[in-house]
């Protein structure tokens, strides 16, 4: 079948070159005219095709080919990929194929690198499509779009940003609370296996668009099995060419709605019947099999959030605060308990209201149709240059560089975040104590989050609330239980020195900071960063030794201090780094080596995962991020060791790595798929295509991981 089918295309197309000439017009279209090095400019392909004409989706059915663009663009701009808006179906002679008529906007997104050479530059795209009438006749359509754009010192948007805002809502979409399954009805007839698809949703109609395969099809006409109480599931055949039953479908569930469909972007899990299985988040990914114990009560689930909090305490995080914080309870063991008590709440006070914040920031995320994961945050280049500035601030106040006092001004109001000791400095300790906790995934936090960020916005408060109590619950028992603060070392001369200590591992976490901003903003952006440090450095120092505890020239010390600080961040962080829209790093998309001995890293992808198991590979798939150093040292202690490289070698196993440092929407599907919120992920995929990944836990050892990979090898 087929194999008919394509003969019949090409008898269709050869007719069609002889028509006269293409039918679409096309134009280049830019949602700004101006903008500044480090900004992004959203492209729109307009294709406006003639009546009775149309154009193919980038999954264009049983006949088709879909429009591409090969671009031509100065050097410093990038292109992203192609975004469809969600097609009609169509069909003609028989065949069905996925397709729009009259005009269509098909967007990009244009990424200005910060070191783009400021002009006039011309945009140039070489586009082809394929286009075909209603009656069979196609035509293959050819030519250059091209468009100018000012890079400067300004931005302004064009005359055509309300059509490329009207086009982007045409785009399918991904909505976290969408619930969807897949499952096989029956057995196979020859290449032939009906599927049934449930979808929690209104309405009385709906559909699947499927992604385009080479290994299977899944078929256009839809059944519509039953319809009731919330609920549509569909009927629809997958024809198999070659190769395994598949294990998932990607594509789009669609509800027509008024004139026009909805689309809804899946990725469903195919339950092979061998037991029944709920439905899944569908916008997550999830997968029922991934991870055991789904069936938990919510009152499991909140248990190991609040064990997942304890254990928050301990990690390598949030050690530089919690040992301020032990400074903090020996220097209050010999005042009132009353007083204790109250710093002790107000510490849990500030931990609290900030998982509420963060737990408003993933509603809010998730409620724009986009994917929330834990330790986010740190994927946003304003939100790590202020939390180094901080760190450094704090360090340098341990240090002595400076004093903490009312008269300080900006300064005060940054370090009394950490060091002072009444209640605004107790209950910012709880900030800093939760806004370092976030890149460290605990056990028994990592399956509690994957839950809870699937689950309504109540429930999320909640489970942040339940996370938050159980970090900051360890203070609020000593907070009440004075007589165990006597088990505290006796306050004296040696505190000035620990003070001083303390400083040195809140450095150690400026540097690792600094460290993760070479993701987002490059190695040159970690200098402009370190450069900044250094005169906000002298200019505390400054403060502290002439203005703090100086008796003549403050005048003249505080505008050296104010040169420093002001200048620093102004030729460094504004003028060169332009830290608060930082060109997108792409980085190395070959493999990488962590060192001369170190296991090869092939970039993750579900396509390369999927293409690496139809050879009969078994992978190893590490999702990591910069900022995790649960991530690092899980490398460290289990993954690039000699034992697991031998297990690889010898297996032939092929390791991929998914860098969750910077934004990667795939990824954090890919990481609810399997119940996570954030990483670490590690996953070993079978060399049998047909079983499911092996789900590692969130801390590892080298027996784990080895036994894993000699279990998939099987």
């Amino acid at each position: 079948m087929k194999r008919f089918q394509t003969a019949l295309f090409a008898v269709l197309f050869l007719v069609g070159l002889a028509a006269n000439g293409a039918q679409t017009r096309t134009t280049l279209l830019l949602d700004k005219e101006a903008a500044k090095p480090g900004e992004t400019v959203l492209a729109g392909l307009q294709l406006r095709m003639s009546p009775n004409w149309h154009t193919y989706w980038h999954s264009p059915g049983e006949v088709g080919k879909p429009t591409k663009i090969d671009w031509k663009l100065p050097e410093g701009i990038t292109a992203g990929p192609t975004q469809f808006p969600v097609p009609h179906k169509s069909t003609s002679l028989g065949l069905t194929s996925y397709d729009y008529s009259d005009e269509i906007v098909l967007l990009i997104e244009l990424k200005i690198g910060v070191n783009t050479v400021p002009g006039d530059l011309e945009l140039i795209g070489n586009v082809s499509w394929l286009e075909c009438e209603t009656d069979g006749s196609c035509v293959l359509g050819r030519s250059e779009v091209a468009a100018f754009l000012v890079v400067g010192g300004e931005t302004k948007r064009s005359e055509d940003a309300p059509v490329i805002a009207a086009a982007t809502r045409k785009l399918p979409t991904l909505k976290t609370d969408l619930v969807a399954s897949a499952k096989w009805d029956g057995v196979a007839t020859g290449d032939d296996r009906k599927i049934l698809i449930a979808w929690q949703t209104d309405g009385t109609n709906a559909d699947f668009y499927p992604n385009a395969s080479d290994n299977f099809a899944v078929k256009a006409p839809t059944e519509v099995v039953s319809a009731s109480d919330g609920k549509i599931v569909i009927r629809k055949t997958v024809t198999k060419f070659e190769g395994d039953w598949p294990a998932q479908l990607l594509g789009l569930l669609v509800k027509p709605e008024g004139d026009h469909s909805a689309g809804f972007e899946v990725n469903l899990p195919v339950d092979n019947g061998a037991a029944s299985s709920p439905a899944v988040d569908a916008g997550t990914s999830a997968n029922p099999a991934a991870f055991a114990g789904e069936k938990k009560s919510i009152v499991t689930w909140l248990l190991f959030a609040f064990i997942g909090g304890l254990i928050l305490n301990i990690m390598p995080c949030v050690l530089p605060v919690i040992a301020l914080k032990i400074l903090g309870f020996v220097n209050q063991s010999k005042e009132e308990p009353a007083r204790v008590r109250k710093l002790g709440i107000i510490y849990c006070i500030g931990v609290l209201a900030s998982f509420v914040a963060m737990a408003s920031v993933v509603i809010a995320v998730q409620s724009a149709n986009k994917v929330a994961s834990w330790g986010m945050q740190f994927q946003n280049p304003v939100f790590l240059v202020c939390m180094v500035t901080l760190v450094t601030l704090v360090a340098l106040n341990l240090f002595g560089v400076f004093e903490v006092t009312l008269s300080s001004g900006a300064l005060t109001s940054a370090n009394s975040l950490a060091t002072k000791e009444g209640p605004t400095g107790a209950f910012f300790n709880g900030v800093l104590a939760t806004a370092l906790a976030t890149p460290c995934t605990a056990p028994f936090l990592a399956p509690a989050l994957g839950f809870a960020f699937g689950q309504p916005p109540s429930i999320i408060i909640l489970f942040f609330l339940t996370i938050g109590a159980g970090l900051a619950a360890p203070y609020l028992v000593l907070s009440f239980k004075p007589a165990w603060l006597k088990f505290l070392p006796k306050p004296g001369n040696w505190m000035v020195a620990f003070k001083t200590a303390m400083g040195f591992p809140m450095l150690a976490v400026a540097f690792w900071l600094l460290w993760v901003c070479t993701k987002i903003f490059g190695r040159d952006g970690a200098l402009w960063i370190g450069m900044f440090l250094v005169c906000l450095s002298v200019a505390t120092w400054v403060w502290g030794e002439f203005v703090q505890r100086g008796t003549r020239g403050r005048g003249l010390a505080m505008t050296i201090s104010l040169i420093f600080l002001l200048g620093g961040y102004g030729y460094a962080l504004e003028r060169e780094l332009e830290w608060r829209n930082p060109p997108v790093q792409t980085g190395d998309s070959g493999i990488v080596k962590s060192g001369r001995d170190g296991i090869e890293w092939h970039p993750w992808s579900t396509e390369a995962v999927a293409a690496a198991r139809q050879k009969g590979q078994t992978v190893l798939v590490d999702f990591t991020a910069d900022w995790c150093l649960t991530c690092k040292a899980n490398k460290k202690t289990s993954i690039e060791i000699d034992g697991t490289k031998s297990k690889l070698k010898e297996l032939n196993i092929i390791a991929m790595i998914g860098d969750n440092t910077a934004d990667r929407p795939d990824i954090a599907l890919e990481l609810q798929k399997y119940g996570r919120a954030g990483v670490p992920l590690v996953l070993v995929y079978p060399k049998d295509p047909s079983k499911e990944p092996i789900v590692l836990p969130t801390l590892l050892t080298p027996g784990i991981v080895q036994d894993a990979l000699d279990q998939a090898a099987k």
